[in-house]
């Protein structure tokens, strides 16, 4: 599945490189920003699962940006961390719309169990997705389809797992034992050539009619899938 992106909002250079080395270990897409200039911009165009919210920022007090965020319509999970431990202050934040609020010092493992259970509230109040958009890409996670520049690919139940995957990680090297994990089941390398064969297949129905080198060799690492370039 996609890798869940994060952003930290930190002016403490340490703790923004410490945090995001760490989130970065665990699996998350991370990006850091030092203050909260257009805030608001910035979320709205990132797909991010959850906001890692400075409460005292140089340029920008951090409930007043929760609120900002709020009054834009954004419905991002927020988790605010700052030094202000007082309940006054965690009342303040929870009403100005954080989703949850701890202070420093803190320990990593708490905060990757509290960033689980935002992303699993998150989950439950978004619907399900029906389809999966990449440049000129169309998956019907219904009808089990995909097409093409609005042809129709006719795509196996292998195929289709396989682009779903390459799909949902746009962007990132997969590599060949993920695909037999994620699309075959395998939790070993079978030694065949499997992989191989069917990523062939898929690029010959990807490529056909269209600019070749969607899914990338990327040699000793894997495969990556990028946007189709519509020109």
């Amino acid at each position: 599945m996609n890798a869940p992106r994060l952003l930290i909002v930190e002016d403490d250079v340490e703790i923004a490189e410490f945090l995001a080395a760490g989130l970065t270990a665990e699996g998350y897409i991370v990006s850091v920003l030092p203050d909260g200039r257009d805030l608001v911009d910035k979320v709205r165009g990132g797909d991010f699962a959850v906001i890692i919210l400075d409460r005292m920022l140089p340029d920008a007090e951090g409930a007043e940006l929760c609120r900002d965020l709020r009054a834009a319509g954004e419905n991002v999970m927020i988790l605010m961390l700052t030094a202000k431990d007082a309940l006054e202050d965690k009342l303040e934040g929870l009403r100005a719309g954080a989703d949850d609020y701890m202070t420093k010092p803190f320990a990593f493992e708490e905060l990757l169990v509290r960033l689980e259970v935002l992303r699993r509230h998150s989950a439950v109040n978004q619907p399900a997705q029906n389809e999966i958009v990449v440049g000129d890409i169309r998956l019907d996670l219904y009808l089990k389809t995909a097409q093409r520049a609005g042809r129709e690919l006719g795509l196996t139940a292998t195929e289709f797992a396989l682009l779903r995957h390459f799909a949902e990680n746009v962007g990132r090297v997969v590599s060949r034992m993920d695909l037999l994990k994620a699309v075959w089941g395998f939790d070993f390398d079978p030694h065949t050539n499997i992989v191989e064969v069917y990523i062939a297949y898929l690029r010959k129905k990807l490529d056909l009619n269209a600019p070749p080198g969607t899914i990338q060799t990327v040699r000793g690492f894997g495969y990556l899938f990028t946007e189709p370039d519509p020109h």
